[in-house]
């Protein structure tokens, strides 16, 4: 059957698109107001370029082809924001900070989720060129707004550093194998599991592992950490910032999460996901990354957040009905022509009929038609369908 799609791949049907569109319009006019300017970085680029500092995650969710003009391995892009910082580093080279902002399709080789989509609409925004907390609390401040004029206000933000983590993990003496799978275990709060697998791990990096998992919750979260954890530089810094954010976040739902370390190959500081009241899972996910870029020849600092607008759409309420179009005939009457592009300046949509498909326009959307009434065109309620 050559209609049939792939699994997870969907078309947008005409409701649908109209509804991705309008909210892709909102979400980036938003970012321009904000100074962050959009880019459109290609579907296909070499794999290295599209995978390399990117951990191996993204590699796994890359379709992969060889270019027939150079036989060189390319990829279909899984995430955007390596090209984006790729654009930030070796094309844009700016000295100060550079605001950027994309919305694209993107391709999975599996879906993150059992009615996932393999083709998000990925829309988001990245900040380079300031390694200061003040560029992390924009970038949580802009999401939060996004969710807001998107209808899907974030009923909580969970906020961790993958710092905590490295030093912890670097404390243990774990091998890069076993650090994976300390990785996975925290990310599940599988206690028992981390119960074994740390029973040859000195103290106090022990006690530290199994905590992290428990510390989650508000802003006392972070005291209840600085209290359980080892007391040295590479742990104090972390809290530092968390408390910072939490600080200069207070009037958003920001909570604290120290085991949730996502994309921790891939992230260098603080991480954070959002979620709606609906929403079991994340609508979006943003961090620092500071380390990408010297894959790119610069390393700058970086941080940002991306989401799928198909994702977010489906959370949006449902429209109302939109008014239908009108139907003009197909008549050269200046007096038509006039009022025609009248009503289009107003935004009415108005669609021109063409002949042998009378008792049809209904079924494109028109509702109501043209018609000429002395000398004057009269928008009335469409006959005859």
């Amino acid at each position: 059957m050559r209609w049939v799609l792939p699994d997870h791949i969907q078309d947008a049907l005409p409701s649908d698109a109209h509804r991705l569109e309008s909210l892709r319009r909102r979400l980036l006019d938003a970012f321009r107001l904000r100074g962050y300017q959009l880019v459109m970085p290609p579907l296909l680029e070499y794999l290295d370029s599209l995978t390399t500092g990117a951990g191996k995650d993204l590699e796994l969710r890359t379709f992969k082809l060889v270019d027939q003009l150079s036989g060189r391995s390319m990829g279909v892009r899984a995430d955007m924001t390596p090209q984006v910082t790729r654009i930030d580093a070796h094309l844009l080279n700016r000295r100060g900070v550079s605001r950027l902002c994309y919305c694209g399709s993107v391709l999975h080789t599996l879906p993150s989720t059992l009615t996932g989509t393999r083709e998000p609409l990925q829309l988001g925004a990245e900040l380079y060129g300031h390694a200061g907390i003040e560029a992390d609390v924009e970038i949580l401040r802009l999401l939060a707004e996004v969710l807001r004029l998107a209808e899907v206000p974030a009923s909580r933000i969970d906020i961790g550093h993958v710092g905590l983590f490295h030093a912890l993990a670097a404390r243990a003496g774990l091998v890069p194998g076993r650090e994976e799978e300390l990785f996975d275990l925290l990310q599940a709060k599988d206690v028992p599991e981390l119960r074994r697998m740390l029973a040859d791990v000195s103290e106090p990096a022990r006690s530290a592992l199994l905590a992290l998992p428990e510390l989650y919750g508000g802003p006392e979260v972070l005291a209840e950490a600085a209290a359980r954890l080892p007391q040295d530089a590479e742990i104090a810094g972390p809290l530092a910032e968390l408390r910072q954010l939490a600080d200069a976040l207070g009037d958003l739902p920001v909570s604290f999460d120290l085991a949730d370390l996502r994309g921790y190959h891939y992230h260098s500081g603080v991480v954070f996901a959002a979620y709606g009241a609906e929403s079991p899972a994340a609508l979006a996910l943003g961090g620092r990354y500071d380390r990408v870029g010297q894959a790119f020849g610069r390393a700058r600092p970086a941080t940002g957040f991306s989401l799928d607008l198909r994702e977010l759409a489906w959370h949006l309420p449902i429209p109302a009905a939109p008014a239908g179009a009108v139907l003009a005939p197909p008549d050269d009457d200046a007096g038509l022509a006039s009022e025609v592009s009248a009503l289009r300046a107003r935004g009415e949509i108005v669609m021109v009929a063409l002949p042998g498909h009378e008792g049809t326009w209904n079924e494109a959307g028109c509702d109501r038609q043209l018609v000429k009434r002395g000398d004057r065109w009269a928008v009335v309620p469409l006959q005859g369908e």
